[in-house]
């Protein structure tokens, strides 16, 4: 039986959600929540490394962050498609999983894939809350399901983020699981040529983003992420 999580984070490569939004699941594990990943692909038409490492790089990841789950649906990289049996696929684990929270790849990026993974995964939740969208798992008909909310995390562009999560007292082990992907960044044998993700530059961007987002609500660090529409608060009142 497939445990159920409490937040659920979409990611079309392994190493999106280390990049992205790992601090964030490792908070929310610590205080009682269950977390998992969902990678969409294995990344295979990464410069270095190969498919293979990268599932190796994933699952050592997993442990450091903690997660209650973590399945890759080896859709093709860079090649996926917003149809009607991708889509299907993952409204498959998003009723399977039963999350509260989904986030999900930013929606605009760099990468093309990111933001096409963004609508393919926004679509899957609102479509999995359809009780004549028919799916099954494990021979079994599923229930329509549809999470609460769904957020974008923010990737290459510095994209202006609706809320920010502190993560300073997780950014240590927010470094160690984007290092478990040894072969994408910090790989001493050279697995392939320098990208623009392996080199030195590109860490020192990571960590100045999460600095900015954290300088929004002065904190340390932070992840910021985004929603395509207003969020609901029960009062204005809040407690940081």
């Amino acid at each position: 039986m497939i445990q159920t999580v409490d937040i659920l984070a979409i990611a079309v490569h392994p190493d999106d959600a280390e990049l992205a939004c790992s601090g964030t699941l490792m908070h929310h594990k610590s205080i009682g929540y269950t977390t998992g990943i969902l990678d969409l692909t294995a990344g295979e038409m990464g410069t270095r490394g190969n498919p293979e490492l990268r599932m190796q790089e994933a699952a050592k990841a997993a442990e450091i962050m903690k997660l209650d789950f973590r399945h890759n649906l080896q859709l093709r990289d860079c090649f996926f498609s917003i149809d009607e049996s991708h889509i299907l696929e993952i409204v498959k684990w998003i009723r399977a999983l039963q999350p509260k929270v989904v986030i999900c790849n930013a929606p605009e990026d760099r990468h093309p894939d990111h933001g096409r993974a963004a609508e393919l995964a926004l679509q899957a939740c609102f479509y999995s809350g359809l009780a004549k969208i028919h799916t099954e798992m494990n021979g079994q008909q599923q229930q329509a399901f549809r999470p609460e909310i769904v957020w974008h995390y923010i990737q290459d562009r510095l994209l202006i983020p609706s809320v920010v999560l502190d993560i300073t007292p997780w950014m240590d082990d927010k470094v160690k699981a984007i290092k478990a992907f040894d072969s994408q960044f910090f790989n001493s044998q050279q697995e392939g040529p320098e990208t623009y993700i392996s080199t030195p530059l590109f860490w020192d961007n990571i960590q100045a983003k999460a600095r900015t987002f954290g300088h929004m609500i002065g904190v340390e660090f932070g992840e910021g992420f985004i929603k395509s529409g207003p969020v609901q608060v029960r009062s204005l009142l809040i407690p940081v």
